[in-house]
Formats: C-alpha cells, sequence, structure tokens
C-alpha cells in the first residue's frame, strides 16, 4: 500500500471515529487530507471503499502476526502470551479502528463485512487453538469463547483509557492473560 493510501486511511479512521460513517463526508475526508473531495477519488472509488479497505486491512494485519507470534512461540502459554501481547498493542495503537468496528460496521458493504467476518473468524481461531494447547479438554466453543472476553477486555481502550498508555499496555496485559491463563 502506498504511504499516501495509508495516510488517508489513517486520517479517515480519526474523523470516522470522531463523527462516524455518515456524519464524515468526501469534501471533509479531502480537506482533513490537504486535497479536495473529487481527489480522493485517485486512491479511491467512494468513501465506502475507504471503510471497507480500513476494516478489512486491519482484519488481515491482525490475523497475519497474531499468526506469526503465535508460531514463533516456543510454548502454548507463550504463543498465548505473544498473541495477548500483540493485541494490546494494537488496540493501544489504534484506538480510531477500534471504535469504527464497532461503531460503523453496519455501513460496510456486504462483501467486505463478510471478508472481515472470516477473518476475524480466523484470528479467533489461532486463539483458541492456542487456549485448547494451554487447557487440554476446552472445547472449542469455549476457546472461542474465551477468545471473545479477552478482545472486549483489551478492545475497551478507547473507553477505559483512564491511564497513560505504558500503565494501560500492563493492565490489559496482566489482566487479560491472568483470565486466559486461570483454570476453566
Amino acid at each position: 500500500m502506498s504511504p499516501r493510501r495509508q495516510q488517508i486511511l489513517d486520517i479517515a479512521a480519526d474523523l470516522f471515529a470522531e463523527r462516524g460513517f455518515h456524519g464524515v463526508s468526501v469534501a471533509d475526508l479531502g480537506a482533513a487530507c490537504g486535497v479536495s473531495g473529487p481527489a480522493l477519488y485517485k486512491h479511491f472509488p467512494s468513501k465506502d471503499a475507504v471503510l471497507a479497505e480500513m476494516l478489512v486491512s486491519i482484519s488481515e494485519e491482525l490475523l497475519a502476526v497474531g499468526r506469526a507470534r503465535a508460531s514463533a512461540a516456543a510454548t502454548p502459554a507463550e504463543a498465548l502470551e505473544a498473541l495477548v501481547e500483540w493485541h494490546v498493542e494494537f488496540a493501544l495503537a489504534h484506538r480510531a479502528l477500534i471504535v469504527v468496528q464497532d461503531r460503523d460496521w453496519s455501513s460496510l458493504a456486504d462483501d467486505a463485512r463478510e471478508r472481515v467476518r472470516a477473518l476475524q473468524r480466523e484470528y479467533v481461531d489461532v486463539w483458541a487453538a492456542e487456549l485448547r494447547r494451554v487447557h487440554p479438554g476446552l472445547t472449542l466453543d469455549r476457546a472461542r469463547a474465551m477468545a471473545h472476553v479477552a478482545f472486549g477486555l483489551i478492545n475497551s481502550t478507547p473507553h477505559s483509557g483512564l491511564l497513560p498508555d505504558e500503565q494501560m499496555q500492563g493492565l490489559l496485559h496482566d489482566m487479560a492473560l491472568g483470565a486466559l491463563l486461570s483454570p476453566h
């Protein structure tokens, strides 16, 4: 992805998080990017395409990095810790994307929504596989539910960031890992 295209996505994430997808016009987005609204069409065919690429690309990144960190770990517990560390890092760095995902999900085109869902299911399954290695006998459904609970905790960062990021990182890490490693 070109640096300019990524810059547009980053600016759009901040604007969408602040005002909502429908509260931002193409002209608003263009102005924030330092170009006319129509000039954005050089990079994206529509505002809907901006939202789609934003949410698909973050889902692809979460999955790719999650898989890489889990596979690089020496033990299942270390893999789980690596996944928690990754997700906490991501959540703290991309609060706006979490807000957009939560609030503007229904504005996503059907094909993009299905792509994001598929990627997210794969990401959950990376976590579930490691949870089942750490907790033998854990059912797949329970492992998936545990992953979703951890995501809920970690993805609370746009609303729970009452501490400096360094302290929030430690708090989120310790709480999520503690919950995931406790006997179930």
